[in-house]
């Protein structure tokens, strides 16, 4: 029998309570409904990671001479390695994300740990390949204006810059638009429509090819 699906979702805003908080709860009892493990990083309750001030805080330490990673880095870091499937639920804030899922990505995503470069040319190791990833994305323009004007920036920005880059396979965009002027039963139905997405999630991540391996 095939082990747990596990399950990180990062709720990538710093307004509590939110209707992303509630997509994100949904997510996560489907997913629940299919024995996943879930591990949940709310960056409106959970402290968002400072900016960094010197450049060896955006890599994972190599040795006993490298600075230590700050605690809740840590604990993210460990988060992120732990999990086969990385679902980011956010708002879209002109035109991307807010500043403190941008925050999550700089300190946590680090040189080491998520990638690494090669010591000469232009080349780089993914490390986190075999994990696969969803972003749900709320946001008040119509789904025309954010390809056609925004050139979908936050879910390119995610799925090739982030994810893509560090070996991460995006198998799902769940883009629901137009917030501000949906309906009570519109949102119902969004909440289902997520709900089913975590269940489908977990299924196939119980058979995805074996993750990485990475050492911090």
């Amino acid at each position: 029998m095939s082990a747990p699906a596990r399950i990180l979702i990062v709720i990538g805003t710093p307004l509590p309570d939110s209707l992303v908080h509630a997509l994100a709860a949904s997510y996560a009892e489907g997913a629940s409904s299919r024995g996943a493990e879930i591990r949940t990083i709310d960056l409106a309750r959970d402290p968002i990671p400072a900016h960094p001030t010197l450049r060896a805080a955006l890599r994972a330490p190599r040795d006993e001479t490298d600075l230590p990673l700050e605690p809740e880095v840590a604990r993210y870091l460990d988060d992120l390695l732990w999990a086969d499937h990385l679902v980011i639920v956010h708002p879209q804030w002109w035109g991307t994300y807010p500043a403190a899922l941008k925050a999550f990505i700089d300190r946590v995503f680090l040189s080491g740990a998520a990638f690494r470069a090669h010591p000469e040319g232009r080349g780089w190791d993914r490390l986190l390949t075999g994990r696969t990833a969803r972003i749900i994305m709320t946001m008040d323009s119509p789904r025309w204006w954010n390809r056609l004007r925004y050139r979908n920036a936050a879910e390119t920005s995610l799925t090739r810059a982030v994810l893509g880059y560090c070996g991460i396979r995006t198998t799902g965009v769940t883009r629901l638009p137009e917030v501000r002027l949906s309906t009570e039963q519109t949102r119902h139905e969004w909440l289902a429509d997520v709900r089913r997405a975590g269940v489908s999630d977990a299924t196939a991540a119980r058979a995805s090819e074996p993750r990485a391996r990475v050492t911090v």
